[in-house]
């Protein structure tokens, strides 16, 4: 006869995982479409999408197909897009970040006619795909980067950004006082409804390698000199987002995303404001170079990545995957 065991509390848990259902009833972190965000790529003067080699699915969008593109994500449910623009040519000021006829200010303009106020549409404001030698800002005589000229320039891109259409911008650069020079410079201009997403923490990561080619960054050398470093305690990162709370950020990021979720926890456990975590090129790369090779299951993968950056204490998440994982997620 077999002995009769009492039903220790520690066996509970598992009673919850027994069936689908059950893990359903008792999930604690559930994605939603509305909680995604679609990066998208614009290249001047391409009359076909161009194919990012390093980054498998993801093109330098048409206009044309940029407009499909986002409507498609749309109506997926996906929460917002952010814009990137890949322009014809670069001068060392990055001048086509301010015309309005540069490629990120038209596809801005483009979407904001075609989707109206369907989604939130968000800006990249940096420098570094407007400029001849990569850098996020301007650069000094000596070939630093010269944050004080370069805030100067990041007010004039989200003043350009705002009147193109879009509802948030984006300050990925990592210069010091530029939420507050661009949130003076969107009041000033009239704009004091456009929100400012700060990068405030972003790290000189190695992870960014396929972005760059999907934008066709002319870098030389790294920014390991204004952008956080992978090694400092998570600390810095916090200060830095304090910082940007006070010039009055709207919602604040934590970039890259999968090997920063301590950063995110952190972050997101000391802020009242939305928090969004950049699930960058490199991790979209690794996942889908190993899932080619069928080393693993890709959409368990990509469920399972979406969900820890949610768990960590993101409320939005940057991701390549976006409008894929939002169709997957959407009753049928």
């Amino acid at each position: 006869m077999n002995p009769s065991y009492p039903s220790y509390p520690s066996s509970r848990p598992r009673r919850l995982r027994r069936t689908p259902a059950l893990r359903r009833l008792a999930t604690q972190v559930r994605l939603h479409p509305a909680d995604l965000i679609l990066p998208l790529f614009v290249r001047e003067g391409a009359t076909d999408p161009v194919p990012v080699g390093s980054m498998p699915g993801v093109v330098q969008h048409t206009p044309e197909t940029l407009r499909k593109a986002a409507t498609e994500a749309v109506q997926a449910g996906v929460g917002g897009l952010m814009l990137f623009g890949v322009p014809a040519s670069r001068d060392a000021t990055g001048s086509g970040g301010i015309d309005p006829n540069g490629v990120l200010n038209v596809a801005l303009r483009t979407l904001r006619s075609e989707l109206g106020d369907a989604t939130v549409l968000m800006s990249d404001l940096c420098l570094d795909e407007f400029t001849d030698h990569g850098h996020c800002g301007l650069l000094a005589a000596d070939g630093s980067v010269d944050n004080d000229a370069t805030l100067l320039r990041y007010a004039e891109m989200a003043v350009a950004q705002a009147a193109a259409g879009a509802d948030v911008v984006g300050p990925s650069g990592m210069m010091d006082g530029q939420v507050g020079a661009i949130r003076a410079a969107l009041d000033g201009a009239g704009h004091t409804d456009v929100a400012v997403l700060a990068y405030s923490a972003k790290y000189a990561s190695a992870f960014y390698g396929p972005f760059r080619e999907a934008v066709e960054s002319s870098l030389c050398g790294d920014r390991m000199s204004y952008q956080q470093d992978p090694a400092r305690s998570v600390d810095e990162a916090l200060r830095e987002v304090a910082l940007d709370l006070a010039e009055g950020a709207d919602l604040v990021m934590v970039k890259p995303a999968m090997s920063y979720l301590d950063v995110v926890r952190r972050v997101a456990d000391a802020v009242d404001v939305p928090v969004a975590a950049y699930q960058v090129s490199g991790e979209y790369a690794m996942v889908e170079a190993a899932a080619a090779r069928g080393w693993i299951d890709r959409d368990r993968v990509i469920t399972e990545t979406l969900t820890s950056v949610r768990r960590a204490g993101a409320d939005v998440v940057l991701t390549y995957w976006a409008t894929e994982v939002a169709r997957r997620l959407s009753p049928r």
